[in-house]
């Protein structure tokens, strides 16, 4: 995991240096996302309600990892003109590899593809990135790239201040009609086909008034310094190279979890509906809230590029509630005083993360340990962790009976914040300090109170049945966790699931001058 291995490199201090340097000077061709696609099939479903619904944004939430996977494949087929994908991870893996290809059938067809990609996980990609690059339909872009190719933990070493500065926004937008914002990278953990694990997360589907701006937000990215055209990275596709990515395309088809992805999208009505208009969109006032991308070029401290004022102002001010969602939270000493002292005034404020047997990046839970007892202390707060093993009904552990993957383990990624049961966040920003100062994020705050409180409903439900409160011990000097099971509660000491030697490694990361990279 990335976030282990900037970790290891601040404590190690890893002297040697990577020789490879970017390219100079590096030609940009401008483009911004086309206007002229009001004809389209996707345009002409969506009239109807847009008209009826000025200034609004239509939303559809996708909770399933399957039908999220599902929606991306058939929109995908569905574009006629434009599709532009930003993401931070895209995996040529099963289901990544299915969405690659889906791509390049969308150009063969005529629909002009811009893709940008975060290059932090683009490792041992070169080929089929310089292959889509290399169709005349499709420009691929890497955000913030590393130059040596092969030696990527060289090139931190050598290059780390610019090269710990990532691009986290995901979005995929089609015809400049649709969009899919929120947590989901691409790869099989996000979308329920991993044999190891499934990552619990949430995009919205969104139409109306909103996907202007998240095309806008895209150009931005796509025009700025840091997105290098791909070929002045990767190279031109070799013949060999394009026949080993097209080979690796179709024995990943032919591999038992594909078909069970393909009858998925077959059986996912969603996009016919919407292209029928049928679809049942909920229909609200949205406000896009992103990084300029510039932020990864100034130095943490300069704040006037970063999103998070703009969300705070967007989700207002809570007065009653407040539920908080964070794969990844370690919230600061600042952080902790503001949580504090809105639970000190009344507010109910809930967070849910990762326990430690769930989390995928052990540094950011030694971060987050630091502050436990700080933010119980005087109640009206409550502390969740998401348990390892999928509850039952889950969609993880629903995976051996479907036939997809083999894992029954569960990790959190959604990043989503609901205040006062009014307003609500879906993005990729993470309550810690990486997506405040070092990464650039994106996401939705959306103006409904269905959603909302669907997530509110789900703390006082399916979170309190199904995973560990953490509280302080009668004492108050040390945190436990409580844990509802058939028989009754019961009342963990330790981190639940976890070993001795991992709970040791983490205590020792709690003392490390870390946090700021967490």
């Amino acid at each position: 995991m990335q976030r282990l291995l900037r970790a290891w490199m601040a404590v190690a201090l890893i002297a040697a240096g990577g020789c490879a340097t970017l390219p100079p000077a590096v030609q940009r061709t401008s483009s911004s996302a086309l206007t002229d696609t009001g004809d389209t099939g996707l345009a002409r479903a969506l009239a109807p309600h847009v008209a009826a619904h000025p200034g609004a944004t239509g939303v559809y939430t996708l909770a399933s990892g399957r039908e999220a996977f599902a929606a991306r494949v058939a929109l995908t087929r569905a574009a006629q003109r434009s599709i532009d994908a930003q993401y931070y991870i895209w995996h040529d893996d099963i289901t990544g590899g299915m969405l690659f290809r889906a791509l390049w059938e969308a150009a063969e067809r005529g629909v002009r593809v811009r893709l940008l990609l975060d290059d932090n996980n683009t490792k041992g990609e070169d080929g089929v990135l310089a292959l889509l690059d290399a169709h005349p339909n499709i420009e691929v872009r890497l955000f913030n790239p590393f130059a040596n190719r092969s030696a990527r933990l060289l090139a931190y070493a050598g290059d780390f201040a610019r090269l710990n500065r990532r691009m986290h926004n995901k979005s995929f937008t089609f015809d400049n009609q649709a969009t899919i914002v929120g947590g989901r990278n691409i790869g099989d953990e996000y979308f329920g086909a991993s044999d190891a694990m499934e990552f619990a997360d949430l995009d919205v589907i969104a139409a109306g008034a909103v996907v202007r701006d998240v095309s806008a937000q895209f150009d931005a990215y796509w025009n700025s310094a840091p997105a290098y055209p791909a070929q002045s990275i990767v190279g031109s596709s070799s013949e060999a190279s394009a026949t080993q990515v097209r080979a690796h395309w179709q024995q990943a088809a032919q591999d038992p979890r594909a078909a069970k992805y393909v009858e998925a999208v077959g059986e996912t009505a969603l996009v016919r509906e919407l292209l029928a208009g049928r679809l049942a969109l909920d229909w609200m006032a949205a406000h896009l809230t992103y990084d300029d991308p510039a932020k990864v070029l100034q130095p943490p401290e300069e704040t006037e590029t970063h999103m998070l004022p703009r969300l705070q102002a967007a989700l207002g001010t809570p007065t009653r509630e407040l539920d908080l969602v964070s794969p990844y939270f370690v919230p600061g000493d600042e952080g902790t005083r503001g949580l504090r002292a809105l639970a000190d005034r009344g507010v109910q404020v809930r967070v849910l993360t990762n326990s430690l047997s769930a989390t995928d990046v052990g540094p950011v839970y030694a971060g987050y340990s630091k502050y436990r007892e700080a933010l119980l202390t005087g109640g009206n707060l409550r502390l969740f962790e998401l348990k390892r093993t999928a509850p039952e009904g889950s969609e993880a552990a629903d995976k051996q009976r479907r036939g997809i993957g083999s894992g029954s383990e569960a990790g959190l990624h959604a990043k989503t914040f609901a205040a006062d049961r009014r307003r609500i966040f879906v993005g990729s920003f993470n309550l810690d300090p990486r997506s405040v100062r070092l990464n650039t994020e994106m996401g939705v705050v959306l103006d409904s109170e269905k959603l909302a409180s669907r997530l509110s409903n789900l703390f006082a439900d399916a979170v309190v049945r199904t995973c560990y409160e953490v509280r302080l011990t009668a004492d108050g000097q040390s945190v436990e966790w409580l844990e509802q099971t058939p028989d009754g509660p019961v009342t963990h000491r330790a981190s639940p699931e976890t070993g001795l030697l991992r709970r040791a490694w983490v205590r020792f990361l709690s003392v490390l001058p870390i946090e700021w990279m967490l």
